[in-house]
């Protein structure tokens, strides 16, 4: 079935922002501005070609970044377009087709990101907000490059795919995100008394203050609206049919409690991100079980080989196992994909072998979970928090390496990274704590118990000195027989953190902004050291 965009995906962003219009400030001060980007020539080309470029420049800056970004966004919207009509075409394999329909709707995702983050008046999203959507944005576009590398097509790009087209988007994402940063510092300078964060001390609107015993209590405590049974004695028999009719209920204030009773649930579940603020209640991890085995060995990517794959933002999950049974000989098989925005995972199981759980983009928190995996098992571009976690490496195949995290941060300005905090690393075999998937790789291990089978080395290369200087690898207070940093690697970019100061950078409070959101959902939760 043909791929739709929305039918006003075209024309639903493309809207005029409303500025003073001033002539003393010409098209050539914003060509000028764009010399302050990463990449200024693409800059200046797309300005050039924006009918908004005559826009008043406001000294906190933010004409200017809202200029980038709606050109940005027009340049995502004709990518969308282009791909929409490739994808059309007949001759293609169907592995170029499957990489296609991932690229489409990874750029109708990207077009909602680079909405959120412009400018609004009403301060409804902060810097922190649009720094995190820009964030996603840029992660969408490795991820659609991603499945045409899982079935080795990216010598043939150009047959498939408009590859330049989609380079100068992602480049400009990157100059959107570095503008949207430089705005953000100069309000901060401006007014010091709201720092990055317009609204720090409120809640988010779409958690409301009655969620804040469902993490903690029953079933019966949180009287779920549809219940889920195998055995048919709920409303349905399997969870993507509850989902499904979630997404057809009109819209309300109140967050959604699906339950699903004990049993083993054979099926791929999606929630897409029109279905928003949903909690998905188990009977308990290894009783409530969503299982597959789809992987890419067999013709899936990996972004879509996910068991359970979430978008809508404010999702909550507990007392639930997800798992992917594709086994170690299969590659990469994800159990779950989360590209929800304030998600919140609690008391869940994760199991499956190379690239077990997919933290995708935005921010995540995940509190006494289970992790079982080999290659690169926790790996993708989130802004994500283990806490009290237990992260089991299994044996991997011969030859394997097993890596337990592959984070994949891009770009210097992404708020992304992974930190996992209090946490067991359990080793069945000789492990790495992680290996930079991307230039920007950012991972922090703080007061965990790491496993006797930990290679002293404690981290692995990519591809020889690739990002060796520009990750951040960090580990804090860490004990067990794996925790010397005598051996660790001597690297640019790794460090051994010595002071509270240092690792109060990547507490829950810090890195994730944990204290207006991560409370708000009843979730228990250290956040300092």
């Amino acid at each position: 079935m043909d791929h739709k965009p929305p039918r006003c995906l075209y024309t639903k962003y493309i809207i005029p922002i409303i500025y003073v219009l001033s002539i003393s400030h010409t098209n050539a001060y914003f060509i000028t501005s764009c010399k302050q980007t990463p990449y200024p020539n693409v800059c200046a080309h797309h300005i050039s070609n924006s009918p908004l470029n005559t826009l008043d420049y406001q000294t906190d800056g933010l004409a200017f970044h809202d200029l980038v970004v709606s050109s940005t966004m027009d340049q995502a919207v004709h990518l969308h377009r282009l791909v929409s009509k490739v994808k059309r075409r007949r001759s293609f394999h169907k592995h170029a087709k499957s990489a296609l329909l991932d690229c489409l709707e990874l750029y109708e995702d990207t077009i909602d990101q680079l909405n959120h983050s412009r400018r609004s008046y009403d301060f409804n999203f902060s810097a922190h907000d649009r720094q995190t959507s820009l964030s996603a944005a840029i992660a969408n576009q490795d991820t659609c490059k991603n499945g045409f590398k899982d079935f080795n097509l990216t010598s043939s790009y150009s047959k498939y795919f408009p590859i330049h087209v989609h380079r100068n988007l992602t480049k400009s994402i990157s100059n959107s995100l570095a503008v949207s940063k430089a705005a953000a510092e100069a309000v901060a300078e401006k007014h010091p008394g709201t720092a990055l964060m317009f609204w720090d001390n409120q809640f988010p609107s779409w958690i409301p203050l009655t969620d804040r015993k469902l993490l903690e209590g029953s079933v019966t405590t949180a009287k779920p609206d549809l219940v889920v049974a195998k055995d048919g004695s709920g409303h349905y028999t399997s969870i993507q049919q509850a989902i499904n009719a979630a997404a057809k209920l009109p819209r309300r204030n109140k967050r959604l409690v699906i339950y699903v009773k004990a049993g083993v649930y054979r099926e791929n579940v999606e929630i897409k991100k029109s279905v928003k603020n949903v909690m998905v209640i188990g009977d308990g991890i290894d009783s409530t079980v969503v299982t597959g085995s789809r992987n890419v060995k067999d013709g899936t990517t990996t972004f879509r080989s996910a068991t359970f794959a979430v978008a809508g933002s404010g999702f909550i999950a507990r007392d639930i196992t997800f798992e992917n049974t594709a086994g170690p000989e299969k590659h990469q098989a994800v159990a779950l994909r989360s590209g929800s925005d304030f998600s919140v995972f609690y008391g869940c199981s994760f199991k499956g072998y190379q690239d077990t759980l997919y933290l995708h983009s935005r921010r995540q928190f995940l509190k006494n979970c289970n992790v079982y995996g080999t290659v690169d098992f926790v790996f993708g571009d989130a802004t994500a928090v283990l806490q009290n976690c237990n992260i089991y490496a299994r044996k991997p195949m011969s030859g394997q390496k097993n890596t337990v995290t592959a984070q994949s941060r891009k770009d210097p300005n992404e708020n992304t990274g992974f930190v996992i905090q209090s946490s067991t690393v359990s080793t069945a075999a000789e492990t790495y704590l992680g290996r930079p998937w991307k230039q920007y790789s950012r991972t922090v291990f703080m007061k965990c118990s790491l496993g006797e089978m930990l290679n002293p080395a404690g981290w692995l290369p990519w591809s020889g000195d690739f990002a060796l200087r520009t990750l951040y690898y960090g580990e804090y207070g860490n004990t067990g027989a794996g925790a010397s940093v005598s051996g660790r690697v001597k690297w640019p970019g790794y460090h051994v953190l010595k002071t509270a100061t240092e690792a109060g950078k990547f507490t829950v409070e810090n890195f994730l902004d944990g204290n207006y959101w991560i409370t708000a959902a009843g979730v228990p939760v250290n956040a300092g050291l």
